[in-house]
């Protein structure tokens, strides 16, 4: 019997990015479906997020992910560019946001031609794995090949079907905030969420409670 949960993740999320290789090896292993829904940052979301929150957190953040990405043997580096616009001395969010909605429309698409989870991994690596200029040149088909993906096909459906992208991750987004959490990376299974790239061993526990194999 093959189980599946949904997993919702961002592009601009490095926990996310720590996440995804675990979650593609829990796949690779056991006889289990995991529906890749990519949603927008919580700080375009809501302007207001990093300025409720403690400064101490954004700090405390870099130097928990470095030392994550360490553990993993990651590569890590601040991405350039972020993938999304802020002032981080203020941290005011731009009003114009050039990457992330592509990306994420990128994502959902990816998900629709073939493999939402693998094209997610693979630009993450070079968002976060130290790679400059990611959005430029080769780097995006290249992750779309590595996936499997038909770069052109993936390409064209951003910029010609980006409403209905865009309505699907809007969608994406509520099934988030229904599941009882707004985080990222987040994976729901059988209505329960499990928040952070530290609940998947919690999240393998439940799925081999509800008859979770290995595959053959």
């Amino acid at each position: 019997m093959t189980l599946t949960f949904d997993t919702f993740w961002s592009f601009r999320s490095p926990y996310s990015y720590l996440a995804t290789p675990k979650l593609l090896a829990l796949r690779e292993e056991f006889e289990v479906d995991v529906v890749f829904r990519p949603v927008r940052p919580l700080a375009v979301r809501d302007a207001g997020f990093f300025e409720r929150i403690d400064p101490r957190w954004p700090m405390y953040v870099v130097r928990d992910v470095f030392r994550l990405a360490q553990m993993q043997g990651l590569p890590f580096a601040p991405p350039r560019p972020d993938p999304i616009a802020q002032n981080m001395a203020t941290r005011q969010i731009a009003a114009n946001q050039p990457h992330i909605g592509r990306l994420t429309r990128l994502g959902q698409a990816a998900c629709e031609q073939g493999d939402g989870l693998l094209f997610a991994d693979r630009v993450a690596r070079r968002i976060w794995g130290g790679t400059e200029n990611w959005h430029e040149g080769p780097h995006l088909q290249e992750a779309a090949e590595e996936a499997g993906l038909d770069w052109a096909a993936l390409d064209r459906a951003e910029r010609e079907d980006s409403a209905r992208l865009d309505d699907a991750i809007l969608a994406n987004e509520v099934a988030q905030e229904a599941s009882g959490h707004w985080g990222v990376p987040l994976m729901v299974f059988d209505g329960e969420p499990f928040f952070g790239h530290d609940r998947i061993d919690v999240l393998l526990w439940r799925l081999r409670q509800h008859g979770m194999q290995l595959r053959p």
